[in-house]
């Protein structure tokens, strides 16, 4: 079936939106049906090839491929050119990527009947449309569009089904006239069809009345995005819907960056000012957060504002802790026999803190256990899963009572291991939708289990606390573990601290050390760490660590020396993992890992390479995954080796194409991924927590100054399994120690949880 006019074109913009006239690729196709199809216009399909410039795609006409793109719309039986290139996909084979899009006129009359007679246009049937096209020809379709008024010539064609062909033809014009104007603007494809989405018919009308709305309603439209664009609008730079745009992204910008839940008035307003390159009056400043609060964006709470997502989740968190806390504790039977009878089957012995543990979170419905490492968390997560098998009779399918639940995919699979039970992200538990950032389990939809154990409670910001919490059944027993000496949440709060800070919550912490043997010194040395009370014994060797020292001017050579070291000794790459502070600098990240890639990963014949700005990339180098990818099932701070790398001149896609393993899951980056990842042989201690390693490397040394302070370096030993080298000054490493001064996050969960606590009391 041929059919109709120029609906949508993808257009792609150079210099000024000028198109490319380069000859592009092209098939011409029939749409058949959809795979897969995101809110935002992105979709995966099935068509059928009827032509094609492209030599390799000259085996698939008259079959049927599957493409991927971005559309406004696309009907079945529809014919389409599509533009762009062909792809082999790793998980999903090969495709093709659509980058632009034509719907193919007609181009005669039958095809015109065709097009006026199918499913688009109900009730004009083959014989109504034939008597359309008799009376006004090969331009039908233009005619109409054009002067409406020309139906009238058609016998017997109702002012219903006039209106009806008008308003369909109309929509599709007025489509691409939408995009064409959004991407003149200077829009993204992707962020067009976004917008074009949302407002459909009021697009035009929505943006000249208020560009800066695009940001409540589009989420991945930013405010220095739009802000660029406003320009073309002539807007005031101090209109009023600019700067309350502008105090929204702030507040935003700065509760993410500083970890605070709330926002002083006076910060605030500096921080606008000084984005805005203007001063503010004061009051006229309050006025906008009043508005804003009267929108539903802020919150006053005395004198100082929070995000209303944030304040929300924080409400909740009070409120569910609260009766969480006031539920009545669960009474089992023979609860001491079984624990006994679990230590006889297991052969060991739980000292009096770890009973205290495993009995009271079998019994209350919220629980903390804390401590450092080799203090016996996973064991006791292991005991309670096991006891509450045991004392609720489950044999198969426990997991459909028991969940246990990590905030990243390294550390629920570590957990999963140590446990010999599923475990899985809070993300995946809670059915996380990233096209719409929405959570599928929620309040209106909890999960049915009954018991959740959740680990590296510390790494859980405030958000992602409060969407658990909705997610769960009000009688749930929570189990929250986790070290609150290591470093805080990415995103804002401080929940595990702020928690056990209210001492409002039954809480036991764990002292005694039991990972490795008698002579480990790791958890030792984490505890002298954590407590700033460092003994001499640092600088000696022991089985399981060492301080090698060196100054900063020969870092780069020691460790250097130290890789050829344990390359000696059997580890390599896989198997030891460096880490330290910071990115910038001679000892940097960013130098150190090339240092380190001559080392673990040489240049050779045998190995592919390509150079990607300053770096270069070669096959059999360990790569770090920087941004979470949960449609390839990777996600940041993953860990994976470059398993082949295929030059553009040898490549299908006529790209280069490089290929990462990460533990079996074999992810595909073409050119426009390549920044998604980045070497790591050497990464930093923020991107490895959560995670551990058989051996850990950290250089200390006074060039890493401002970043030196005691929870950084304490969550750099803890992820140490069974060896840790120290190389570097020593003087640097007890100034971390002694450094407690990080910024202290302002936040009000603790004491909202204290005040609710003795209200209810």
């Amino acid at each position: 079936m041929t059919y109709f006019l120029i609906v949508f074109r993808t257009i792609v913009w150079y210099n000024k939106n000028v198109r490319d006239d380069v000859m592009k690729k092209y098939v011409k196709v029939i749409y058949k049906r959809k795979i897969f199809a995101s809110d935002k216009g992105f979709i995966i399909g099935i068509c059928k090839v009827k032509e094609t410039n492209d030599e390799e795609l000259q085996d698939y006409v008259d079959k049927t491929i599957t493409f991927t793109g971005y559309f406004a719309d696309l009907k079945e039986e529809d014919m389409y050119l599509f533009y762009g290139e062909t792809v082999n996909h790793p998980k999903y084979g090969f495709q093709f990527q659509v980058t632009e899009s034509e719907h193919v006129k007609p181009e005669d009359k039958d095809g015109i009947v065709a097009f006026l007679s199918s499913d688009l246009f109900p009730g004009i049937g083959e014989k109504m449309a034939t008597s359309i096209v008799e009376v006004l020809g090969n331009q039908t379709l233009d005619r109409i569009l054009g002067e409406p008024e020309c139906l009238n010539l058609i016998p017997k064609l109702s002012v219903k089904k006039q209106r009806l062909i008008c308003d369909t033809l109309t929509k599709y014009e007025e489509s691409h006239k939408t995009i064409v104007y959004l991407t003149d603007m200077g829009f993204t494809m992707k962020d067009a069809l976004a917008i074009y989405n949302c407002y459909k018919s009021n697009t035009i009308m929505e943006i000249e009345h208020n560009i800066y709305r695009i940001i409540d309603d589009v989420e991945e439209v930013t405010f220095p995005k739009i802000d660029l664009i406003a320009q073309k609008l002539d807007l005031d730079t101090l209109d009023e819907r600019r700067i309350k745009a502008c105090i929204y992204y702030i507040c935003k910008q700065m509760s993410f960056e500083t970890g605070d839940t709330y926002l002083e008035v006076e910060e605030l307003k500096e921080k606008i000012e000084y984005y805005l390159h203007t001063d503010l009056d004061l009051t006229l400043f309050k006025n906008y957060l009043s508005e804003l609060c009267l929108e539903n964006k802020l919150v006053k709470e005395e004198e100082v504002y929070a995000l209303k997502t944030i304040y929300d989740a924080e409400s909740f968190i009070v409120n569910r802790v609260n009766y969480l806390l006031h539920s009545e504790d669960k009474n089992y039977k023979n609860l001491e026999k079984t624990l006994n009878q679990i230590e006889e089957f297991a052969k060991i012995k739980y000292n009096e803190q770890q009973r205290k543990a495993i009995v009271e979170a079998l019994q209350k419905h919220i629980v903390i256990i804390t401590g450092g490492p080799g203090t016996g968390k996973t064991t006791i997560i292991k005991a309670i899963v096991n006891m509450y098998q045991n004392l609720n009779q489950l044999q198969d399918n426990a997991e459909l009572q028991i969940a246990l639940l990590a905030p990243t995919g390294r550390a629920s699979k570590r957990m999963s291991e140590s446990t010999l039970f599923p475990a899985t992200t809070i993300h995946r538990f809670l059915k996380w939708n990233k096209e719409n950032n929405e959570f599928a389990v929620n309040e209106w939809n909890p999960s049915h289990q009954k018991l959740i154990i959740v680990d590296e409670v510390s790494m859980i910001d405030i958000e992602l606390f409060g969407h658990l919490l909705e997610g769960l059944t009000k009688d749930i027993q929570l189990i929250l573990v986790g070290d609150f000496n290591q470093l805080p949440s990415v995103g804002p709060g401080q929940v595990l601290k702020d928690l056990l800070d209210s001492e409002i919550i039954p809480t036991i912490a764990l002292n005694l050390l039991y990972r490795q043997s008698n002579d480990s010194y790791i958890p030792v040395l984490a505890e002298e760490v954590k407590d700033n009370n460092l003994s001499e014994q640092y600088l000696k060797q022991t089985n399981d660590f060492t301080f090698l020292e060196c100054n900063s001017d020969h870092m780069k050579p020691a460790l250097h020396k130290l890789a050829e070291q344990l390359i000696k000794k059997g580890y390599d790459y896989k198997r030891a993992q460096v880490m330290a502070p910071m990115y910038a600098g001679v000892n940097g990240i960013d130098a150190l890992n090339k240092e380190l890639q001559q080392i673990w990963n040489p240049k050779s014949d045998d190995q592919v390479e390509i150079q990607v700005g300053d770096t270069i990339f070669r096959e059999n180098d360990k790569v770090l995954q920087l941004v979470n990818m949960p449609e390839e099932n990777v996600f940041n701070g993953d860990i994976g080796v470059i398993t082949s790398i295929i030059p553009a001149h040898q490549s299908k896609s006529k790209k280069n194409e490089i290929y990462v393993d990460y533990d079996g899951v074999k992810v595909k980056y073409l050119p426009k991924d390549f920044a998604k990842i980045k070497h790591g042989f050497i990464i930093s201690i923020h991107k490895s927590q959560g995670s551990e390693f058989e051996l850990v490397v950290m250089p200390i040394c006074m060039s890493y100054y401002r970043m030196l302070y005691r929870k950084l370096i304490y969550t750099g030993i803890t992820r140490a399994k069974r060896k840790l080298i120290l190389i570097g000054e020593p003087k640097a490493f007890t100034y971390s120690v002694s450094n407690n001064n990080e910024k202290l996050r302002k936040t009000k969960l603790c004491q909202k949880l204290k005040n609710m606590h003795i209200l209810k009391n």
